[in-house]
């Protein structure tokens, strides 16, 4: 699990040309629902180490950002082989995270 936000942001072609699971996470270091929704992002992670995730620092003409329709920070976006599976904004349970990282962790049907 990553635990800073990166200011070098990948494309959105690279992101969707990921392949297996991937949590996407956007927000800024310093942003205080950022803060206060990463005790239950570890606690949902726990168990996922292999999963790709990829912090990424957001703002005004940020492109990748603006390519998901972020708005709110946290936003969680939750993927498998480039496709959104789901999306979670400014999560505080564990639960709803871990819903959403056992549905891209799985195998597809």
């Amino acid at each position: 699990m990553e635990t800073q936000y990166r200011t070098q942001a990948p494309t959105r072609d690279q992101i969707d040309a990921l392949p297996g699971a991937v949590l996407l996470e956007f927000g800024a270091n310093w942003c205080g629902h950022c803060m206060a929704a990463q005790p239950a992002l570890a606690e949902a992670f726990a168990g996922h180490g292999a999963l790709t995730h990829i912090k990424v620092e957001d703002g005004p003409g940020r492109p990748l950002g603006r390519s998901f329709r972020v708005k709110l920070w946290p936003t969680l976006i939750f993927l498998r082989d480039g496709q959104e599976v789901a999306r979670l904004v400014r999560p505080l349970a564990a639960a709803p995270i871990a819903d959403a990282l056992a549905r891209i962790a799985a195998p597809p049907p």
